[in-house]
């Protein structure tokens, strides 16, 4: 067995690391940092911590097979429910929209919200999602990365036919235009596209799949979305491996086309057979992690990079009953708030706000303070700091946002987070933080392999194949250990093993989202 250092404790690393230990690899997860999840992280408020990174935890069945290959089970390690209302969503005309987990109740929310027509049109949207999630299971999501030529060859005639019938390599916004007349649950159902980092204004409509995904289930973690990552860490420990916290990786060591191991910050050199770097990519790209290593990544121009955000984490007083555990504010002229932040690289004038009340689950319980994360999109221009009175006006704005519903917060209280600081613990990213903007067809589906040009060095996270989301980070993760155990001629065979959707995928010891 081999030697495996797995440089960062997200997601992807912390799944390729614990499935290498369980087939007996010596495995040791280095990370800069002092906790395990990467943008899964947390930050102390008022004495409590509060989820600052994800807080959607969807595909249940890639935590549920996995925990299993360790014998354990998911939702004994990381107590969750399922919520019932996916997400609340309020305009600036006062109206107000729940959307369901359960679809024939969407459906009554709608036709009461905006006609039957509208919610017939809903029902055709779902069913349109249902089959695209169908048709992109096993040729693109949970398949090893094949490019475009591989995807079409997998899809088959049939497939192929079914997919362009749908009209993928259209937007999502003119998409979804064929299924609703009201504006505002175009601008809902167009918000998908941000889960991937892109503008639905230039994002293909494939991302439409993601309702399917929602509707199969969106989970509220009961102790927060950092248990996810600490009982990750907890199945590496227990198979044998090893993290290193407060350690960062200064170089990648290759010798004769060949990895050989790191050396730290701190000039340590410790020797590996194989290397998984679970980190952007474009830092390989700018040499972050030596000059050898430079053609393993995937250079990125700030122009082609996914949306940042501008984020505030706090503990306010409780914001009363209109608050679910999920909940976005739109503004108007959606079109403006993407032409800032794409085009004119800059805070949206008028933004969308994503707000987590993270205490809240199906029955919320009334405390004196409670947990909050909010989010505004931004570009990821990272490398500069954005003005204090462009942040005044963001901030303002918010307020607004909350003030409609009778809410009132204090953000001086709250800590925020810009693309300057996201480019700080993600070094060469801009603060992008789902990696390339999935804008186009061909760009949406070339995220770059596990497996790189360089003998035992192996990538995964967000900004690899299948993409950027908590499920697929962990995906991503699942495939570098596939690839690296592939590669070992000491490596027992993979077998098969049932994956969500009834579909089979390699299993190892064989993917809003915000």
């Amino acid at each position: 067995m081999s030697t495996v250092i797995v440089i960062g404790a997200g997601m992807g690393g912390l799944a390729a690391a614990a499935e290498l230990a369980r087939i007996g690899h010596s495995v040791t997860v280095i990370e800069k940092g002092d906790q395990p999840g990467g943008k899964l992280r947390t930050i102390a408020v008022e004495g409590a911590l509060v989820d600052a990174g994800p807080t959607v935890l969807t595909m249940k069945p890639v935590f549920d097979d996995l925990f299993a290959r360790h014998g354990r089970v998911f939702s004994d390690d990381v107590p969750q429910e399922r919520l019932d209302i996916l997400a609340r969503h309020f305009w600036p005309d006062g109206s107000r929209l729940d959307l369901f987990a359960d679809r024939a109740r969407s459906y009554d929310a709608i036709a009461h919200f905006a006609g039957r027509q509208e919610a017939d049109g809903f029902a055709a949207f779902a069913t349109e999602a249902s089959q695209l999630y169908a048709l992109l299971q096993d040729t693109f999501i949970f398949s090893e990365r094949k490019g475009t030529a591989g995807m079409i060859g997998a899809l088959g005639l049939s497939g192929l036919a079914a997919l362009t019938k749908i009209g993928p390599f259209a937007t999502l916004w003119k998409t979804l235009g064929r299924f609703f007349k009201d504006e505002r649950l175009r601008q809902l159902f167009a918000r998908y596209a941000t889960y991937s980092g892109g503008s639905p204004f230039l994002s293909p409509a494939t991302l439409m799949l993601i309702a399917d995904v929602e509707m199969q289930g969106v989970y509220h973690l009961n102790n927060g979305m950092a248990s996810l990552a600490k009982a990750m860490e907890a199945l590496v420990t227990m198979q044998g491996g090893t993290l290193r916290y407060g350690s960062g990786v200064s170089k990648i060591l290759v010798k004769n086309g060949r990895v050989g191991g790191v050396v730290l910050t701190d000039g340590q050199t410790i020797e590996a057979d194989r290397v998984i770097f679970n980190g952007d990519t474009a830092a390989l790209a700018h040499g972050l992690l030596g000059e050898g290593v430079r053609n393993a990544g995937l250079p990125m121009a700030p122009k082609n990079r996914s949306l940042s955000a501008v984020t505030w984490a706090g503990r306010p007083a409780w914001c009363g009953d209109q608050l679910v555990h999920h909940n976005v504010f739109f503004d108007e002229d959606y079109r403006s708030e993407f032409d800032d932040v794409f085009i004119k690289r800059r805070l949206p004038q008028k933004p969308t706000l994503y707000l987590c009340a993270q205490d809240r689950g199906n029955s919320d319980v009334n405390h004196d303070h409670e947990r909050m994360f909010m989010l505004v999109n931004a570009p990821a221009d990272g490398e500069k700091r954005i003005s204090d009175s462009a942040l005044i006006a963001v901030e303002e704005r918010v307020l607004r946002h909350l003030k409609r519903i009778g809410v009132s917060c204090d953000l001086s209280s709250f800590v925020r987070t810009t693309p300057y600081e996201f480019e700080s613990l993600f070094p060469a990213t801009g603060g992008a933080l789902y990696g390339a903007a999935p804008h186009g067809w061909i760009r949406s589906v070339s995220r770059g392999a596990g497996r790189t040009s360089i003998e035992g060095l192996y990538r995964c996270g967000g900004s690899v194949h299948p993409g950027a989301g908590v499920p697929l980070a962990t995906l991503s993760g699942l495939k570098a250990a596939s690839a690296l155990m592939m590669d070992g001629a000491s490596i027992r065979s993979s077998h098969r093993t049932a994956i969500s959707g009834g579909m089979s995928t390699p299993s190892v010891p064989t993917e809003r989202m915000v």
